[in-house]
């Protein structure tokens, strides 16, 4: 048998030392730093952090915001709609949505994440330098509230003490979107919701007057040529101006009590023909109206304030049996003396023959409009809060009219008056020094 010359061989573990390790030990340490890569970047192919830091670009400033889902009773609209988180992903902030917060509004997870937002648990977006809400948070939301920036509508001079001192506990810069001022000092992002609730005031009034709802059995509207029902409206800012006009549309009588003559003016040039009514607003006119009214809308707002009561149990005393009170300035405490807060489950309760709405949350029962209206006014706000943060609201005293809470102090004065605090009460330039 001819000589062969026998191949030495190894063992595995010697071939893995000597030769094996170059193309495995390559890989694998190929692998570690495109791993490593990925933790540190946004940019990279494979990248699993998606949220972008401030060390991307020195000059611009990222902000982390959270928008929660509402938890108040039949609360269904969202802070932010997917544009609008778009909007601010695409100026590099990163934006926490949390599972479900739309879907009430029909606006759905998979629409926020195709915007760039991510969807979040509740801790999580909660967990965030600026939260946006829509109603100001409930007991069970205490918890949630940290030195960060709030910014949503908090009516806190009507609304329990609790939450005042929550905030303040909690440090929390809290603004409210109705004590926000333009130039002009009128409330821009209290106005759109103040609309939808005028134009509901009208219609849920009428459904109330039905006879099966224990009301008076009269239409509010036009039977041919003759009008029926009479409508009192008490206020002539956004939400007088609103009920007014869709009572005038129905077809009723339409009485306005106000302080102003002339937004009357301005509401029959935009209404030619209407058959709108003006009153100078004082307890003999209001005592007057309401006694023949069939819906009698309270539609009183003081800045930030508690509303005042023009309306007392003595005229609600007088009123006719079935006839309805809808109270809108009842998130500011209700401006009829008879009113209580009730919800969209539970909406109504009768006080002396006269049956009374005084849900909280009104535009609430229309999600959708109610969410969008909501968006396009609050979004420029909500991109100058987080380009600039605090120093947005010290470069606009409109801005910073909305602060209610900061740093551990009241504010806003008729928040603090409302409450009484004025000893806990300091301006926002002041603790800013």
């Amino acid at each position: 048998m001819p000589y062969r010359k026998r191949r030495r061989r190894y063992p595995l573990s010697i071939l893995s030392f000597s030769f094996g390790w170059i193309p495995y030990n390559c890989f694998a340490f190929f692998g570690i730093t495109i791993f490593y890569y990925s933790l540190l970047t946004t940019h990279f192919p494979f990248s699993v952090a998606k949220i972008p830091t401030n060390s991307q670009d020195p000059t611009v400033t990222f902000m982390h915001i959270g928008v929660v889902r509402e938890i108040k009773d039949r609360e269904n609209r969202v802070a932010l709609t997917p544009a609008g988180a778009g909007a601010l992903t695409k100026q590099g902030h990163a934006v926490r949505v949390e599972s479900g917060a739309g879907t009430g509004s029909g606006f759905f997870d998979g629409e926020y994440t195709a915007h760039g937002a991510e969807v979040a648990d509740t801790a999580e977006a909660w967990d965030a330098e600026l939260v946006l809400k829509v109603k100001e948070p409930l007991a069970s939301e205490y918890g949630y509230l940290r030195d960060n920036i709030l910014f949503t509508y908090l009516h806190l001079a009507s609304v329990t003490p609790d939450l005042t001192e929550a905030l303040l506990g909690a440090g929390t810069t809290a603004i409210a979107y109705e004590t926000v001022e333009d130039g002009n000092g009128a409330l821009p992002l209290l106005a759109p919701m103040s609309a939808i609730a005028g134009n509901m005031a009208a219609t849920a009034g009428a459904w109330y007057l039905a006879r099966f709802n224990g009301g008076r059995g009269v239409q509010l509207g036009q039977v041919l040529d003759e009008r029926h029902g009479t409508v009192v409206i008490i206020g002539d800012g956004v939400v007088g101006r609103h009920a007014a006009f869709s009572a005038d549309g129905m077809g009723a009588e339409v009485l306005m009590l106000g302080k102003d003559r002339g937004k009357y003016e301005q509401l029959c040039r935009l209404r030619p023909g209407s058959a709108l009514q003006f009153q100078e607003s004082g307890p003999d006119s209001i005592a007057a109206a309401v006694r023949n009214a069939d819906v009698v809308v309270g539609a009183v707002l003081l800045h930030g304030a508690r509303a005042p009561h023009l309306v007392s149990e003595t005229m609600v005393k007088t009123m006719q049996p079935g006839a309805v009170i809808v109270d809108v300035s009842i998130d500011q405490g209700g401006c009829v003396e008879t009113s209580r807060p009730t919800s969209h489950s539970d909406p109504v309760f009768v006080k002396h023959g006269v049956i009374h709405y005084c849900v909280t949350n009104m535009p609430g029962a229309y999600p959708r409009t109610a969410t969008i209206a909501l968006d396009t006014a609050t979004l420029p706000y909500v991109m100058r809060l987080a380009e600039g943060g605090l120093a947005a609201l010290q470069r606009d005293p409109g801005f910073t009219a909305g602060v209610n809470t900061f740093r551990g102090h009241v504010t806003c004065k008729p928040v603090a008056e409302g409450l009484g605090m004025l000893d806990r009460c300091s301006p926002f330039a002041d603790l800013m020094r």
